[in-house]
């Protein structure tokens, strides 16, 4: 987490406690509200065949792996570089601090995702020394940051977690990223609904601990080891995780957890060496 992150949570904390949270929250949240009126008219535009030149490159990628499978590497703290060498040959996608192993490998995700700008900030000398094709950057982070990477921008609606105030604790799921991706609390979330965008129907976790209760959050950390998670994050990581879950369930979508313990109970649990040998052994 960010410097402004830990900051923005003692702030809110302290709201709280004076009973102003929610009014102030209100107020902050007129700019997300706006924002996500705008990202709903658009997407049902884009969805309904307006040719936005700004994202029209996603198109490209539709139905592109159907009836494949795919790994989603996160970066939690159970992730080894052996397991990325196993992964050689597969269709993968990872994030954020994946970068950090770049050097350590000539393994690279076939797709690599990002939505936070204070995450790109944090990473931007690395991502610019490895930048490649097929990576992907929320539109509100390329706004913010003016980002000098060139990314694939993806339309992200961000209103369920902006703020302090959660309007609604619903969440929604596309399988159209060029109309829109809805966030979640991790960008896991945005990477499961590029797969099945994609056509992949068997979804593999890996490295998705969910888990912050303990030191190491990250297999690499690259955040000042001070700062602290939010105290609710792995219960909003759960509500997202059920999400994607209810989608997989009723669009005939496989997604399992093949991490290394962990948190994370939503999706059956494969043991990843085990998975990999079966398939050596094939």
């Amino acid at each position: 987490m960010s410097r402004k992150g830990y900051y923005r949570i003692k702030i809110k904390a302290a709201l709280k406690k004076v009973g102003l949270l929610k009014p102030v929250a209100t107020i902050y949240n007129v700019r997300w509200i706006v924002r996500h009126w705008k990202c709903s008219v658009m997407a049902y535009l884009r969805a309904h065949g307006y040719n936005d030149r700004r994202f029209v490159r996603l198109q490209q990628y539709a139905g592109k792996h159907e009836g494949e499978r795919c790994f989603i590497v996160c970066t939690g703290p159970s992730l080894t570089l052996e397991d990325v060498e196993q992964l050689r040959g597969e269709y993968t996608f990872s994030m954020n601090s994946i970068i950090k192993l770049f050097s350590k490998t000539s393994w690279r995700p076939t797709y690599y995702v990002i939505n936070d700008k204070d995450v790109y900030i944090m990473l931007e000398d690395e991502l610019l020394r490895y930048q490649s094709d097929n990576w992907f950057g929320s539109d509100l982070l390329i706004d913010d940051t003016h980002a000098k990477v060139d990314f694939i921008p993806y339309p992200m609606d961000l209103l369920n977690h902006s703020g302090g105030l959660h309007f609604t604790d619903k969440f929604n799921f596309s399988d159209n990223p060029y109309a829109i991706v809805y966030a979640g609390y991790t960008v896991v979330f945005d990477i499961i609904q590029f797969a099945t965008y994609m056509g992949f129907k068997e979804i593999y976790l890996l490295g998705c601990d969910c888990n912050y209760s303990g030191k190491k959050r990250h297999f690499e950390e690259y955040t000042d080891s001070k700062l602290v998670a939010e105290n609710d994050i792995e219960k909003k990581l759960i509500m997202t995780y059920q999400v994607a879950r209810k989608y997989a369930d009723t669009h005939n979508v496989k997604i399992y957890n093949a991490t290394r313990g962990g948190k994370l109970e939503v999706f059956k649990r494969v043991n990843f060496d085990e998975l990999m040998k079966e398939d050596a052994d094939e």
